[in-house]
């Protein structure tokens, strides 16, 4: 890797360190030093992040890197974000990567051309008042055509719900010097049965997505595998889990295939509520993390 970003080998790609909520917003500074001091180099906020939502975590961390993941391009001016941004750079220089997402034409009225639409955002942070350097700002990539965007535009790509055999096909579209950062999903459960049937309370959702169902159909799995929620292969193949040595070694073959940087999202039972704080800290002794 020689995109720059000091990002580390494992972060962790949380929706819940984004929380708006009051209530549970209540420790989650706490919660990000911890990850901090654990080891981890940078703190992916999952959801439909901002700027605003790393500056409230810049300000009880020293070092760590904070990342959206993703700021949805239809959701703020390309110029507020890069004022935004500006503002956290001042406060702490070199802590911030703006994780940018076309997101989905489901979840958007009016989408349309989502990679020309991108390009241009990405004209509009060049050319700001402050501008976003395309060192600092990677893209939601998964497709050959956005990650092709990612590579000339920016310092690398985000792909979501991917697993070993996709890094390699995406490594090799990327090319050797851009940022391949996975957010790769982790269920710390080592009785099969158990630990597919959580990976399949959330699975389901994405296949409704045609963006991951087009992905996955690319790379070879069929109607039979996206049926009864997901087949045993895909599972496997899209969820990490099992024993600590498991983990270990199924990690390790994302960074042998290509991988630079692994965003860890800790995956539980459906209902689950507030951050995984005890799974984290768990995740990084099966890492050996040191800080």
């Amino acid at each position: 890797m020689a995109s720059g970003l000091a990002v580390g080998t494992f972060g962790i790609f949380s929706p819940e360190l984004r929380a708006e909520e009051p209530a549970r917003q209540a420790g989650l500074g706490e919660a990000a030093a911890e990850l901090e001091e654990l080891g981890f180099g940078a703190l992916w906020l999952g959801g439909s992040s901002s700027v605003r939502h790393a500056a409230k975590l810049a300000a009880t961390t020293k070092r760590i890197v904070l990342a959206t993941a993703i700021s949805s391009i239809w959701c703020e001016p390309a110029r507020v974000v890069a004022e935004q941004r500006a503002g956290l750079e001042r406060l702490h220089p070199d802590r911030f990567v703006l994780g940018l997402g076309a997101s989905h034409a489901e979840l958007v009225p009016d989408y349309r051309r989502p990679r020309a639409t991108m390009a241009a955002y990405l004209d509009a942070l060049d050319t700001a008042a402050s501008p976003v350097p395309a060192g600092r700002r990677v893209l939601a990539a998964l497709g050959p055509k956005m990650l092709r965007l990612a590579r000339d535009r920016s310092a690398g790509a985000l792909p979501y719900l991917v697993g070993p055999e996709y890094i390699a096909k995406a490594r090799g579209v990327l090319g050797d010097e851009p940022l391949l950062a996975p957010e790769v999903s982790v269920v710390l459960e080592s009785r099969p049965d158990k630990a597919r049937e959580i990976a399949r309370g959330f699975l389901p959702h994405y296949f409704q997505l045609p963006n991951f169902e087009a992905n996955l159909r690319r790379l070879g799995f069929t109607d039979r595998d996206f049926a009864g929620r997901g087949s045993d292969r895909m599972v496997d193949e899209l969820v990490v889990w099992g024993t600590d040595e498991a983990v270990r070694a199924r990690l390790a073959e994302f960074l042998t295939a290509g991988a630079d940087h692994l965003a860890l999202q800790i995956r539980r039972e459906p209902g689950a509520l507030g951050a995984p704080r005890q799974a984290w800290r768990r995740l990084a002794g099966i890492l050996e993390l040191t800080a």
